[in-house]
């Protein structure tokens, strides 16, 4: 990608904020260019893991939590240094700009629990080379995040199925 990377945010309380970026990768590949995806907080087997997969090398997915959902109120010590982990590798991946689209998936989720600072996340994005496409994607998407962005989505929710007792089902949630 010869243009200037620019950072995108996807957040809000409707479904649609990872799935959009994995559309993005999806579409990257198909120009031949490389994502490397970053799960904050996530150690689950989704769906998309195995399809995408079958599009290595041009886009890498790379967890950064347990199979257990991480508590709001109480994040344990193992969830901090998952997060911890997760951001020095990002960096790492950053630093070498092999890719051309980097993605902190839940990332937003990650700095309002308080697990990892904004100030240290954009100290990492501010430093990427040139031509590096940046995505946050999550909830909560703090301030400092949406001031960088050159795009920023809110998904709404309106109406979902959960509310009706529909669980979330294979190959659609996860």
């Amino acid at each position: 990608m010869k243009e200037k990377g620019l950072i995108q945010v996807y957040t809000g309380n409707g479904k649609g904020k990872t799935t959009a970026a994995f559309g993005l990768a999806l579409r990257a590949a198909g120009r031949g260019y490389r994502t490397f995806i970053g799960q904050f907080m996530k150690g689950q087997d989704y769906g998309e893991l195995h399809a995408i997969n079958k599009l290595h090398p041009l886009i890498i997915v790379e967890q950064f939590g347990l199979k257990e959902f991480v508590h709001p109120e109480k994040p344990r010590p193992i969830d901090f240094e998952m997060a911890r982990k997760g951001l020095a590798r990002m960096q790492e991946v950053v630093e070498k700009g092999e890719y051309d689209i980097v993605v902190f998936d839940e990332i937003n989720v990650t700095v309002h629990f308080g697990l990892l600072s904004a100030e240290e996340v954009m100290d990492i994005v501010q430093k990427r080379p040139p031509g590096t496409e940046i995505v946050f994607t999550g909830r909560y998407a703090p301030d400092a995040f949406i001031k960088a962005a050159d795009l920023v989505t809110e998904m709404i929710e309106r109406k979902h199925y959960y509310r009706k007792g529909v669980s979330a089902r294979k190959g659609i949630e996860f």
